[in-house]
């Protein structure tokens, strides 16, 4: 894509799986590179391969360094770093917090440094990952759900309220990737997920594109438009449908046989 050839980009999470694929495709396009892992030893032999930087740290702050490392614009920035999360309303609070900071909170604290100078250019593209649990739900995942959820209304907002002003917004939704995510969603990811699980660079090739087509949301799993589709028109008949799906985990595992802390009251 002419669009993507020079550009600035930043992938975070790019360690593996999705982001180490998106990261191939921009550098693939011409784009210059910065990937961004909380672990350095993760990211720079993929620097290396793909001749882009390494820009090892927390998501949530990587936006200065980043930029700074690029020559002082970003022009494509990919929030694809996340937590799986597995775990019910029971889950700790920390495993809550957790998620709701890496899946949402990354997201709006890099949008707060990158708006600034897009709104004054009048250009800038925000690549949100999230989830197909993010516009659907996954059974034993409710933080990872909850907090993809939270990703793609950001998303949504940001889109609405800049597409005017030059800023482009996509949402990622795939359903099961083959990335370590998918393995740590156990038994319900292998359940839901892993029957119809694609490779990260197919994820990739969706998101170049939704971006030729200029497209919010991108679908690796087309079918996903279509349970969307019937999540919105009868939400009970759909909601049974999940809770049919979840009473098969439950006989197939024994998960959720019992919630921690039921029987002793507030």
């Amino acid at each position: 894509m002419d669009t993507v050839r020079g550009a600035g980009v930043v992938v975070t999470g790019a360690g593996g799986g999705i982001g180490a694929a998106l990261a191939r495709r921009f550098a693939a396009g011409g784009a210059r590179v910065v990937v961004n892992d909380l672990d350095p030893a993760r990211i720079e032999p993929l620097a290396r391969e793909i001749g882009g930087i390494a820009v090892a740290g927390d998501a949530s702050g990587v936006v200065a360094a980043a930029r700074d490392a690029l020559g002082g614009t970003v022009d494509v920035y990919c929030a694809n770093a996340g937590l799986a999360s597995p775990g019910d309303a029971f889950a700790d609070e920390e495993v809550w917090a957790a998620a709701w900071d890496v899946n949402v909170m990354a997201h709006v604290r890099a949008a707060r440094a990158l708006l600034p100078q897009w709104l004054e250019r009048g250009g800038g593209r925000f690549v949100t990952t999230a989830s197909a649990a993010g516009l659907l739900t996954m059974i034993g995942a409710a933080p990872y759900s909850v907090t993809k959820h939270g990703a793609v209304a950001f998303a949504e907002w940001l889109s609405l309220t800049y597409r005017h002003r030059g800023v482009k917004v996509h949402a990622i939704c795939p359903q099961g990737v083959r990335t370590d995510m998918l393995t740590a969603a156990g038994s319900a990811g292998e359940l839901v997920l892993a029957p119809g699980a694609v490779e990260p660079d197919a994820v990739a090739d969706a998101l170049f594109d939704a971006m030729a087509a200029d497209r919010f949301l991108v679908l690796p799993h087309p079918e996903v438009a279509g349970y969307h589709q019937a999540r919105a028109a009868d939400p009970d008949r759909w909601l049974g449908g999940m809770n049919r799906l979840q009473q098969k985990w439950e006989e197939t595992t024994g998960a959720g046989a019992a919630a921690p802390g039921a029987a002793t009251g507030p």
